[in-house]
């Protein structure tokens, strides 16, 4: 059986605008994800694993400067 492959995702805003963008396999969000505000600014990035936020997500304000960075770690395997 071959392994899936990541597809390019694009989200956008009511007026057409790119919302978000990153790449989904096997129907979640994966990698490197990022989301804009309707004047195209960046307004936060970071990097999903099968649907979950994980490593450094960082926030930008309202001209694109960095305004925080969070670190999101690993969630704790469930049995």
């Amino acid at each position: 059986m071959a392994k899936s492959r990541p597809e390019s995702h694009t989200q956008f805003h009511r007026d057409g605008s790119i919302w978000a963008r990153g790449q989904h396999l096997d129907g979640l969000a994966t990698g490197y994800w990022e989301w804009f505000r309707k004047d195209g600014v960046r307004m936060r990035s970071g990097h999903f694993d099968r649907g979950e936020q994980t490593g450094e997500w960082t926030t930008y304000d309202k001209n694109g400067d960095v305004y925080k960075v969070t670190t999101f770690k690993p969630k704790a395997a469930t049995r």
